[in-house]
């Protein structure tokens, strides 16, 4: 790895349960309530994104309403709102254009930026990724996590690691050493089957 790409400064965010979390702050009664984000539960329905309260039962992204009623049997469904999720999305991402041009959006709740020369001089990726947290924080009244790193990769396994509002630096004297704790199943890409066949 030469020193170019040492010194380079990547930043994954990835907004917390983005769906369900637009909902909550739109509509009070849905605070600190089990929701789920997606079809209904009678067809054959998918969730979305589950709010936190949600997931502590088990529901999950992808899974059938169906089952996600069955673990939760208090759930609240929400069906989805895309126009207001990609409105909240653009907002999110003009609070990135503040720090850097370099964007490079996975979906609509997560991106990664390349900070290693940013527009206002912060210099500290970490100064950085809090200032972006703070103004999401304070200007949409939402919460994401962060991962700090030299490459895409390591940046998008860090912001997983304290969800939800986490801000999780791995420079590159520990990559080797994190890298090596990890499970498979933690890798990018990798799916249960092949996680499996590792363990």
């Amino acid at each position: 790895m030469d020193s170019e790409q040492v010194h380079r400064k990547i930043i994954h965010l990835d907004m917390d349960a983005f769906y369900a979390s637009v909902d909550q702050r739109d509509f009070p009664e849905y605070r600190g309530k089990a929701i789920a984000v997606g079809g209904s539960p009678d067809g054959r329905g998918v969730v979305a994104t589950a709010s936190y309260e949600a997931r502590k039962f088990g529901v999950k992204s992808a899974m059938s309403s169906r089952k996600a009623l069955q673990l939760c049997p208090h759930i609240i469904f929400t069906y989805p709102r895309f126009d207001v999720y990609r409105q909240v999305s653009y907002q999110i991402r003009e609070i990135f254009l503040r720090y850097t041009d370099l964007i490079e959006p996975l979906s609509l709740d997560e991106a990664f930026l390349d900070v290693t020369i940013d527009k206002q001089g912060i210099g500290s990726a970490i100064d950085i990724a809090k200032a972006i947290k703070e103004a999401i924080q304070e200007e949409l009244n939402l919460t994401v996590s962060a991962g700090v790193s030299v490459n895409k990769f390591v940046a998008k396994i860090a912001s997983d690691m304290d969800k939800p509002n986490g801000l999780t630096f791995i420079g590159p004297s520990k990559i080797v050493k994190f890298m090596e704790s990890l499970p498979v199943d933690k890798f990018f890409g990798v799916g249960k089957v092949t996680a499996k066949k590792n363990a």
